[in-house]
Order: structure tokens, then sequence, then C-alpha cells
């Protein structure tokens, strides 16, 4: 660690040096695996020994390191760097990158590393705000230098918008904890008939969210003017807690009698409190609401002040829904068993309606000929395709992938559909429908379902394709015999309000072919748990040069089934391919 590091200036060219950075930004949503990215990119133009990316949490103005090299761990771990405080939150407030030569001369400078005599800190900005601090750092005086500041300035001006979208989907990714516990409860309704060991379950599963330390599950008498307590969980020990609780009065009483979460900080300056457990500092209290009727309320308790955050309250708002179906399908379970047949008729009709939704019939071009597929994984999936005439021989393409499975992910792809076809009128481009229907689910936003959508245009008389992309597997174009990947990438569409989307144009002649896919394809798994993958798909693409469209999905279908043959489909399936048919007249593409 001691040894003086040699200092070079970069090798790569500023242009060379941007698209490592767009690969980046193009190629990862994932938080960790962007910023270890980032890392990997700044050592191509600076060899550092210490390096760190420090995140700002607005709520308390404060820098935290995300990722590091050379720090000590505990350090690292724990540090909490102040707005203004120190050189990197200088650079922070600032918003400006500071270089100093030698930082034993420097009153900021906060020591964490033995021996460091230089450093260099750029802020991250993006949309006009600061998200966080690149800091490298050396043992040598005057190690860095103007250049030096000015790649890393432009790594991180580039690189802010990119940390800053991995962000919002590692918060989103959450979300999917609360999904695989309401599917957990879900499952338990299969099999409990008891509504104490139903309660004793919900406890179980809501710990692995919360850590709480109290836990009461109040319900509404027939009355509806009175809580009662029918479940207690205090420091992991059941007890029977008495007394009515009139709705309106307590914390529990003012969420039933308000229909809302109620979050109390320090219990002894609300007025609302009453005390039942002594130790209670803070409380959190979720009514329960079913069919727009409140059956009870989830009530949490804690022993320190402030430890419920608004986090926490969504978390239980999302899981208060569940728990209100759960505890009202507990009581309704015989009618609910005697229903099941009826249930399995429906699910039969729902996909009979559900490939009745996809197109009959491919559209006939007079240079374009068509192939599409869907194999849902259940009986009825959230896969999606169809094909929207546009005038003058044009033609929109539309292939989905919403998330989940089963009847949820139907009736989202059938709002999507909906959505798709109220805009189509206007003839929208591929990215300017990507974010027409982004926003048309924005304003129907349902708690964790999401769409990843391929648009694409097609001109029959110019031969050319336009395509935009928002999360599905990118494309694979066959063109003058060469497989090609398009990386067209973006945001799932309902996740985000201002999420953009770039387009891609193609010049296409005869023979080229175009394929969309979903990921479940990709993620087709054997016995042994070996994906499909991308590999297989281009090969089977490769091998059908000179081919009709139709041999491309055919021979895709039928080795995913080969490959996953007696393993049990995990996600829906689907396959579009184009190809421009040989012998069509040449055309000079639009000018965009």
């Amino acid at each position: 660690m001691g040894t003086a590091l040699i200092k070079h200036e970069t090798q790569l060219p500023t242009e060379q040096l941007l698209l490592e950075v767009a690969d980046v930004l193009a190629t990862s949503l994932d938080l960790d695996t962007t910023l270890r990215r980032v890392a990997e990119v700044v050592r191509k133009v600076i060899d550092y020994e210490i390096f760190a990316i420090l995140l700002l949490n607005e709520k308390n103005q404060e820098l935290r390191f995300r990722f590091q090299v050379g720090y000590p761990r505990e350090f690292a771990e724990k540090a909490r760097v102040k707005l203004g405080e120190g050189v990197v939150g200088q650079a922070a407030k600032l918003r400006q990158a500071i270089l100093i030569d030698d930082v034993t001369q420097d009153p900021r400078y906060i020591p964490a590393v033995p021996n460091v005599r230089s450093e260099l800190a750029v802020p991250l900005i993006t949309k006009n705000r600061v998200i966080g601090v690149i800091d490298l750092e050396a043992r040598d005086a005057g190690y860095f230098n103007q250049e030096h500041m000015r790649l890393l300035t432009l790594i991180a001006s580039r690189m802010a918008a990119g940390i800053e979208n991995a962000q919002l989907y590692t918060r989103s990714t959450k979300q999917a904890r609360i999904l695989l516990l309401l599917n957990e409860i879900a499952r338990e309704l299969t099999s409990i008939l008891n509504l104490d060991e139903l309660f004793g379950r919900i406890a179980e599963l809501l710990r692995r969210l919360i850590d709480y330390q109290m836990f009461s599950i109040l319900l509404l008498d027939s009355s509806g003017q009175m809580l009662q307590h029918r479940f207690s969980l205090r420091f992991n020990e059941n007890v029977q807690r008495k007394g009515d609780i009139p709705v309106g009065r307590g914390v529990v009483g003012y969420a039933a009698e308000s229909r809302q979460a109620v979050l109390v900080p320090d219990v002894s300056k609300d007025p609302r409190y009453i005390e039942g457990n002594p130790e209670t500092k803070s409380e959190l209290a979720v009514p329960l609401i079913y069919k727009d009727k409140v059956i009870g309320v989830l009530d949490l308790e804690h022993t320190r002040r402030g430890f419920f955050t608004d986090e926490h309250r969504r978390t239980m708002m999302t899981l208060a829904a569940q728990v209100a179906i759960a505890i009202e399908n507990a009581r309704l379970y015989e009618e609910i068993a005697r229903q099941e047949r009826r249930l399995e008729r429906d699910l039969s009709l729902a996909r009979e309606l559900q490939m009745r939704l996809l197109p009959q019939t491919l559209p006939k071009l007079d240079h374009l000929e068509l192939a599409a597929k869907f194999v849902p994984a259940r009986t009825i999936g959230g896969d999606l395709y169809d094909f929207v005439p546009y005038a003058l021989s044009r033609l929109g393409i539309v292939v989905g992938d919403v998330s989940g499975k089963g009847a949820p992910a139907a009736i989202y792809a059938a709002l999507v559909s909906g959505i798709l076809r109220s805009h189509a009128p206007t003839e929208p481009g591929p990215s300017e429908m990507l974010s027409a229907v982004n926003l048309s689910l924005a304003d129907r936003r349902i708690e964790g379902q999401f769409v990843s959508l391929i648009y694409a245009v097609w001109d029959d008389s110019h031969r050319t394709l336009a395509v935009a992309n928002s999360g599905l597997p990118r494309p694979v174009y066959l063109h003058n015999q060469t497989i090609q990947v398009i990386e067209a990438t973006g945001l799932p569409l309902g996740l985000f309000d201002d999420a953009s989307y770039d387009e891609f144009h193609f010049q296409m002649k005869p023979g080229d072919l175009f394929v969309f896919f979903s990921d479940g394809i990709l993620d087709a798994r054997n016995r042994s748990g070996e994906l499909f993958g991308r590999s297989r798909v281009e090969q089977i693409i490769a091998s059908c040069a000179g081919r009709p469209a139709d041999c491309v999905v055919d021979s895709i279908f039928k080795a995913v089934a080969e490959h996953s043959a007696g393993v049990e489909t995990f996600d829906d399936q689907t396959v579009v391919a184009i190809k421009v048919k040989d012998g069509a007249p040449s055309a000079s593409p639009k000018k965009k």
C-alpha cells in the first residue's frame, strides 16, 4: 500500500472515452454494476490507488460511501460527510471540481487513509442537482493534474444521469421484496383456514421487511364501531391484549376513522396516543381496507423514537391491502372452494379471450413478411404483440412483456394494448409512442406493475425501420448475412414519469431480417438450470438466413422447448420476426 504510484496521462482519446462511458450507461441499470464500471472507466485514464464514489442523501444532506477502493472498510461503512465538510463536501456544495496538490497544507482535508498527499474531487451533477462526488486520493504530492481534472469532470458529467437512473431502478427493485411477500401470503391462503394461524404467519412475513418490536392486528366488530385485539406480539412473544378501542380514539382508532396510515415518531408528543406498552416510543398504524370498507388496523410499535420511516409507511400501506384481502379470503374460504371449478372455467375463457386480443391474421405488405408467436407460461400471461396500421404503407409493430404472470399480468397487458391503440391514430414515432404510453400508465399507476415494450415503425415504400425499446431484450438484426445486436435499451414503462427513449433507424435490404423477443426466451432453463441464452437465439437466426420469417419463429420455439423439456415454464415467451422480401425494388432512405 505504501508503494508510490507512477503518474501517467490518459491513453484513451476523448472520443473513445465517451464511447466507454456511453457503453456503461447503455448496458446496466444495476447501481453496484454501474458504479464498478465507472471505476473501471476512470482507471483507464487515471491510474489510482484510492478511489471512492459518494452519493448524496438529500434528506440529511450527507455524502455516504457507495463504492470505494483503498479505504478501510469500517471507515467507509460508517463515514458520513456533511455538505460543505471536507474536500468532497466542498466539491458538492460548490458544485465544482477541487484539485489539491498537498492535503497536509489544506485544512479541509479529512484524513481516512494514511500518508495521503493529493486529492481530486469532482461533483456528480444531473438535472442541475448534485447527486454525489467522485473522489481520488494519492500518496504522492501533486499526483493529479489539470488534465486529470478535465477528464474526471467529463466522465462525471456523463455518468451522473446513469448513476441517478441506476439509483431509481435500485429503489424500484425494493418493491420486489414486497411482491414476494404478497405472493407468499397468497400461497398461505390455500392451506390456512384458521385466522389466528394466518395472523401469526403475517407477523412472521412482515418482520422480513420491518424489524418491529411490538405488533398487533385489530379487527372491527360486527357493529363497525369497536376495534378488537385479535393478535399481538410483544418482543417476539404472543400476548393477550384486552380492551376494545372505539373507532376514532387513540392512534389505531384514528387510523381506522381517517382511513389513513398514521406515523408517530414520538408518542409522548402525540395527544392521540393511548398507552398500552410502557416501553413504546414510536408507532405506526395502518388501516385494513377491503372493497372500500375498513375492516381493521395493523399496528407496529418500537422502543426507539423515530424508528419508523416514510418508507415503512409506504410498505405497510401496500401490505395492508393484501392483508385485508387475506383476512377476508380466510373468512370466506368455503365460498372460494365452492367457486373453484367456476374459476377454472373462467380462466379457460380468459385464455381464449386473450388469444383473440392478439392479431388473428398477419398484415400483408408488398415488401415485408412477418411471423409471430406467443406462448404464456400459465393459462393466461402478460406478453403481447400487435401490428398497428399507419397510413402510406406504414405499420407499427409492438412486442411487450408485462411484469409478473397470470391474470394480473394479462389484465395489465390488455390495458397497455388499449393505450397503444388509443395513441395510434396520431401515428407517433417509436420513441414518441413509448413516452405517450409511459405517461398514460403513470395516470393509471398500479403498484409493482410495469411493462417492457419495443415499438417499431416499418415504412414499406422505403423499406426503413425505426425502433425504440423500453426494457425488452435487445433485438437482433441480420443484415448482409451478419448478425447485429441492436443496442436499443430503456427504462420499462410505468415506473418513471420522466423517462425518455432513444430511436434507431435502419435502411433494410432484401433478405434482411429483424427479430424481437421477450426475456422468457432467453431465460428458459433446462434441468441443470442453464439458461437458453442469447447466443443460441443468434445462432438460430443466422441459420435461417435466406429463409422465410417463420423459420426463425418456429426454430426458436422448437429449440427452447427442447432445451427446457421436463422443466416448468417460468415466463411467457414471445417472438416476432420481420423479413424484407427478396426482389423488392430499391428505395432511398428517408431523411431523419
